[in-house]
């Protein structure tokens, strides 16, 4: 198991593209969701780590269809705050 010296200890070599050279396989085997590739070397152990970045989420980004506003609402304006709350504040 990786901690976090080691890490700190594996720098970053190289990083490719899916279409680059030496990526295609992994390309082929996880399809649309590679990011990128990226070679660590651990220089003291002398050992090089092959990494994938991939996308295992997508969501639609919904925009806030109304900008934020402050109101003040007094304890007696029970119905109004009623409304505000069904109209989404």
């Amino acid at each position: 198991m990786n901690t976090e010296a080691d890490r700190i200890r594996h720098r970053v070599a190289k990083t490719l593209s899916p279409s680059d050279r030496g990526a295609k396989g992994l390309a082929e085997r996880y399809g649309d969701t590679l990011v990128c590739v990226r070679h660590r070397v651990d220089e003291t152990r002398r050992v090089r780590f092959v990494t994938v970045e991939l996308v295992v989420e997508r969501k639609r980004i919904k925009p806030r269809s109304d900008k934020m506003v402050r109101v003040h609402l007094e304890p007696h304006e029970r119905q109004l705050r009623s409304l505000a709350l069904k109209a989404g504040a």
